[in-house]
């Protein structure tokens, strides 16, 4: 490592991984837009906020535990242009609040408010 480097890690930072609760309140914010797999909730990621990444662990691990809670169901749909059908997922009618409120806290975390 040299001084040059330090400089340079703060002026291009590396991504930040979401944690698993970070994970839960970004996903139900994409699906109250839309329903979406999991491949596609990544790449969106990346793409709105490349500041941050979401690792494939983290990403299913939150949807199991929004799908135990039963905050999201999930079913099988082939998409146009994909080869084979994708697991899509939608926020469930009865979590509707409940997720807009979850959303929220992500908006608050991309703007930095985190507390």
């Amino acid at each position: 490592m040299k001084l040059e480097d330090i400089y340079q890690f703060f002026e291009n930072p590396p991504p930040t991984y979401l944690c698993q609760e970070v994970a839960v309140c970004y996903i139900l914010y994409v699906l109250l837009q839309g329903e979406s797999y999991g491949t596609e909730l990544i790449q969106r990621l990346e793409t709105e906020y490349p500041a941050y990444r979401l690792s494939d662990t983290v990403l299913y691990s939150a949807i199991k535990f929004l799908e135990d809670e039963r905050a999201i169901t999930g079913y099988w749909k082939k998409l146009e242009g994909r080869g084979r059908p994708r697991r899509m997922y939608e926020v469930s009618p009865e979590w509707q609040e409940r997720s807009q409120n979850l959303a929220y806290l992500w908006q608050d975390y991309i703007k930095g408010k985190r507390n």
